[in-house]
């Protein structure tokens, strides 16, 4: 089976690494990729939203199956510009249509339908360009912190938790009047805020069955202590403790199954991955939100975790034929460490030379921001590499990845060392 994967992160890198591993696959193709996924297979240079490229390649390299890694060419419409193509039938495709991908790319589509549907979330109203000033009276009627999120798609970066009602309505005009976040900053959601700790549940859906990945807890902000700016993801770690066979009962019952019933309910087909958000809050779990793709940096410690096969699976999810099916999951804990480069998540230089990566022993190495260059590895984006570890406890993961981070340099480089604190 010829392959084609979409995106060039770590999330793709990691996917990558376990697609390469199935005796069903011929041959691996990764648009763009990054200086990692040429290990695992062949990068094509094109960017994952260019449907032209696209078609181009799926024709050139018979490519069978189109896995989708991110959000934007989904929200885009890459399922419908592959199906509606008399010449790409019969190509599979992981990833859901631009209505299920609504799910991430509105945060009012996604909470509407939460409401609709009885699933717990936060409450919430929602705010375009012309309601500036009705915005700001809301914010009188919610206790803070402000929890204000950009409706579109922000690379992860467009929520923002404000403790001073100042500050809450200045940044209110700068996302509805200041273009800030761009056009996923001209609506707003603003929530009530749940305090708790979160995690992420995975589901594979074809829109009728469902299989249950691992869940993972992911470290959103730049700061220990999860202080400063949010980030794409510094880290993760799976299993999650409190993630017990009684909560994620709790969040079966409560969230996916109403979930999946609903996508058929509002006549919404959905293959692909769907990531559920959540909080527990004293041991009940809301949605936070819906994303459309796997997490990154989740996907760094969940996959790895998958013994199965993950080629046939997937594939039988495109075609709408998933069954449902016990995963064979290792065990032990996973973590991953993100390094990342020095000034992230705001402005940061790239093409740093990298240095201490053939020292690294007994951990996993997913690129998320590299490129090659004259045989050089550098640095090429905010998030550069992923280091992920197995250890029989969280801890004792956590123990293996931080040594061998410690082992990988380059100008400004800079991670967490405290992932696993609140657990």
């Amino acid at each position: 089976m010829n392959v084609l994967l979409l995106g060039g992160g770590g999330r793709e890198h990691t996917i990558a690494w376990k697609l390469a591993q199935s005796p069903l696959l011929s041959q691996l193709y990764i648009a763009p990729g990054n200086g990692g996924t040429s290990d695992m297979g062949t990068n094509l240079p094109f960017s994952d939203s260019d449907f032209p490229a696209m078609r181009e390649a799926i024709l050139e390299h018979q490519i069978t199956l189109v896995i989708v890694g991110p959000e934007a060419p989904l929200v885009k419409g890459v399922r419908e510009f592959i199906e509606s193509d008399p010449e790409l039938m019969g190509v599979g495709v992981v990833g859901p249509g631009q209505v299920g991908a609504q799910m991430e790319g509105s945060k009012s589509f996604s909470k509407a339908f939460m409401e609709r549907h009885g699933i717990p979330t936060a409450a919430y109203n929602e705010f375009d360009s012309n309601q500036l000033q009705e915005a700001i009276n809301y914010l009188d009627d919610v206790n803070p912190p402000y929890v204000l999120k950009a409706d579109g798609l922000a690379a992860g970066k467009g929520v923002l938790i404000l403790d001073d009602r100042n500050e809450a309505a200045e940044a209110l005009r700068d996302m509805l009047e200041g273009g800030k976040f761009g056009d996923a900053g001209s609506k707003v959601v603003i929530e009530e805020f749940l305090k708790g700790i979160e995690l992420s549940v995975f589901v594979l859906t074809d829109g009728t069955e469902y299989i249950l990945l691992p869940e993972a807890k992911d470290y959103k902000r730049i700061g220990e202590g999860d202080t400063g700016l949010n980030t794409g993801g510094m880290g993760s770690i799976s299993p999650v403790p409190f993630a017990d066979d009684a909560f994620m009962k709790k969040v079966i019952d409560r969230i996916v199954d109403p979930t999946i019933q609903g996508l058929q309910q509002d006549s919404i087909q959905y293959n692909g991955f769907l990531f559920v958000g959540l909080m527990s809050v004293d041991g009940e779990p809301f949605v936070i939100e819906y994303n459309c793709r796997m997490g990154d940096p989740e996907t760094e410690s969940v996959i790895p975790r998958i013994k199965s096969d993950l080629l046939p699976i997937l594939h039988s999810c495109s075609k709408g034929e998933l069954k449902k099916l016990q995963l064979d999951i290792d065990e032990r804990s996973a973590a991953c460490v993100m390094l990342v480069s020095g000034g992230y998540p705001e402005a940061y230089e790239k093409g740093k030379e990298m240095h201490g990566l053939d020292g690294i022993e007994g951990s996993l190495l997913f690129h998320a921001g590299t490129t090659l260059n004259e045989g050089k590895l550098e640095t090429n984006g905010g998030r550069v590499i992923a280091v992920t570890s197995f250890g029989e406890s969280m801890n004792d993961a956590l123990e293996k990845s931080y040594a061998n981070a410690r082992n990988i340099d380059f100008e400004g480089v800079y991670y967490r060392k405290d992932l696993g604190f609140d657990l």
